[in-house]
């Protein structure tokens, strides 16, 4: 593969977040970055064993790139859990949280998440005055992470009828190949969940879509959403994925990043 370490990142961008003034997001790909090799372009995770200083200039690039350059990307020690917090000054990269996702009412404060197939959720409310980043992993998902960042942006003062969310590029439920074990757990919830399951080639496994059972929860919520429909496993020169990396037997994988700001 080959990826330009000096290319210019190039961020996905949803028309329902980039029309509320006074918020700039981006949902990062790979693409730009100084990382080489299997982390190549712009990793941006430490909990890879990619270079630290190579991970902090990828990190300080998408700062820039949001137009807070020298600003510490507020992201958590994600934990594939349903806890979320609310922030008022950036998070300490050295005591992050352990929670997957970050709630903020503070402009300049960039929160964001870390993906390689789970799904990065982008909230905004409408007014411009609170925003929130979730990564919504099948485990969080099924227990509650995107209706509690809901009632978080609610308890700093959003309100529900004027938040929106978009998810992000994860794993497609064509790529997406799991146990009966699995699905049982989603059958065990609501017994509704079948509708997101599909017979796989292999006897007795499925197909999941994670993203439109993300989309589901979202519209249960209440909550305005719309997706940037792209495929983790299946674009590799836009994407890490700790799927592919594993079916491929490879030591580590990389991570992007969505991140939101309040620019005012």
């Amino acid at each position: 593969m080959n990826i330009e370490n000096l290319a210019p990142l190039r961020p996905i961008s949803s028309e329902m977040l980039t029309g509320i003034e006074g918020v700039a997001h981006g949902f990062f790909t790979r693409n730009g970055g100084v990382s080489s090799g299997i982390y190549s372009g712009l990793n941006v995770g430490y909990g890879s064993s990619d270079d630290r200083d190579s991970v902090a200039e990828n990190r300080a690039r998408v700062a820039a790139h949001l137009g807070f350059p020298g600003v510490t990307l507020s992201t958590p020690h994600q934990v594939h859990s349903a806890d979320v917090v609310a922030i008022g000054e950036p998070i300490d990269t050295t005591n992050r949280p352990k929670v997957d996702a970050v709630v903020t009412a503070t402009p300049g404060l960039i929160v964001g998440v870390l993906t390689a197939d789970c799904g990065p959720v982008l909230f905004a409310d409408e007014e411009g005055a609170v925003i929130a980043a979730a990564h919504a992993g099948w485990k969080g998902a099924l227990n509650g992470i995107l209706e509690n960042t809901i009632e978080t942006m609610i308890a700093v003062g959003a309100r529900r009828s004027s938040i929106c969310a978009v998810l992000g590029p994860s794993i497609s439920g064509e790529n997406y190949e799991v146990g009966p074990e699995f699905r049982d757990r989603f059958l065990e919830a609501e017994s509704q969940n079948e509708k997101y399951f599909l017979s796989s080639g292999t006897p007795g496994h499925f197909m999941f879509d994670l993203p439109g059972y993300i989309l589901a929860r979202l519209s249960a919520a209440g909550i305005e959403k719309s997706h940037a429909a792209h495929c983790t496993y299946r674009e590799e020169t836009r994407f890490f994925s700790y799927r592919r990396a594993t079916h491929r037997g490879e030591p580590d994988y990389g991570r992007q990043i969505s991140a939101i700001v309040l620019t005012r």
